[in-house]
């Protein structure tokens, strides 16, 4: 990890940490599982923000004015965020066309996190396709 990347990690309280550094492995793993290529790890908007080609950014962070959360945040003009709310409901919180919140006092659900970012990270192939391909 780069060190400007790695600063930004080690400023977030521990929770936040945790939880994003389990964010940031899954976008790893699923660029391996589905062989997307390399990851490209840089900072946008001071938060730290991965993408491979062909797909569409993402970026995460946890802000001092939501301490209660983390955030994962999607390009809001694509159709991925309104994706994940028909395929997953509620069991996300979701801040407008752009985020999943992540609450720090819940267990993340992990395997349904990876699907969203797995849609993210594939998204050109599949914009195309119903709800994504789900």
């Amino acid at each position: 990890m780069e060190p400007r990347i790695a600063k930004i990690f080690d400023a977030y309280p521990e929770k936040a940490t945790f939880v994003l550094m389990q964010c940031r492995q899954a976008v790893f793993d699923i660029a391996q599982e589905y062989e997307l290529g390399a990851v490209e790890e840089t900072l946008k908007w001071g938060e730290p923000s991965y993408f491979v080609k062909g797909g569409s950014a993402v970026r995460m962070n946890w802000k001092p004015n939501q301490p209660d959360c983390c955030f994962v945040f999607f390009h809001c003009q694509t159709k991925l965020v309104s994706t994940f709310r028909e395929v997953y409901g509620d069991l996300f919180e979701y801040q407008g066309k752009r985020a999943i919140a992540l609450r720090l006092d819940a267990p993340i659900p992990l395997d349904q996190l990876k699907h969203c970012l797995s849609l993210a990270m594939r998204y050109h192939s599949i914009k195309h396709l119903p709800l994504l391909g789900c």
